[in-house]
């Protein structure tokens, strides 16, 4: 009986005695990329790149380990995992747990055109409220960079969480002291100057927009 490529890749892992969190840091990916792609299915397949990698590692043909991705097609579909919670352009919501739910595909040449992220710090949150339009309105769904290097105070607009609180406002940083303004797109709604950045528990910057035309 054949074994698939997520089999092959686990069996290879048990013989050589290695864990899947190290194989995930020698592609430079989160800790439990490997773990997911053969336990989850996330990725789908693995990037050309990354399928290479683990054949030279463990001295196989990269047949082993699937099929080119280039073989049948130009390009490759990734997963980005949507955020079972709600960011509030309004006054706020309460912020429960993050639970991943059902997970968007998107061309990666495409997502990396968008943001240089690796796509593990990707997702995508949906919108509630009004306080960012135009920019933002109820019901759209932003793609939002969790990067170490995107959760950095500067002018945009972000997700975070304030006492609890998710909420998706735009953020202008104070050139000479630890303090932001944050603000609404909406003119109905105050700006908050002064607040200050440490306070502040950024859960990543928005990068993309998708809605349906009304």
């Amino acid at each position: 009986m054949s074994i698939t490529t997520r089999q092959a890749l686990e069996q290879l892992a048990l013989t050589r005695r290695v864990s899947l969190a190290s194989l995930s840091k020698m592609l430079g990916r989160n800790t439990a990329y490997v773990q997911q792609y053969i336990t989850r299915g996330t990725p789908a397949v693995l990037a050309e790149d990354d399928r290479r990698r683990l054949a030279d590692f463990f001295g196989v043909d990269a047949s082993v380990l699937g099929s080119s991705s280039n073989a049948h097609s130009t390009s490759e579909v990734v997963p980005v995992q949507r955020i079972q919670v709600e960011a509030s352009a309004g006054y706020g919501s309460v912020a429960d747990a993050d639970i991943s739910g059902a997970s968007y595909s998107f061309d990666r040449k495409w997502i990396q055109s968008v943001c240089s992220s690796n796509i593990d710090f990707l997702s995508i949150i949906r919108v509630r409220g009004d306080s960012m339009t135009p920019t933002l309105v109820d019901g759209d769904d932003i793609l939002v960079d969790r990067s170490p290097a995107a959760c950095k105070v500067r002018d945009g607009i972000f997700v975070f969480r304030w006492d609890d609180t998710l909420m998706v406002k735009r953020l202008a940083p104070a050139p000479t002291s630890r303090t932001c303004t944050i603000s609404s797109d909406n003119p109905a709604y105050p700006t908050w100057p002064n607040c200050a950045v440490d306070d502040i528990d950024l859960v990543g910057r928005v990068v993309w927009v998708g809605r349906r035309l009304r």
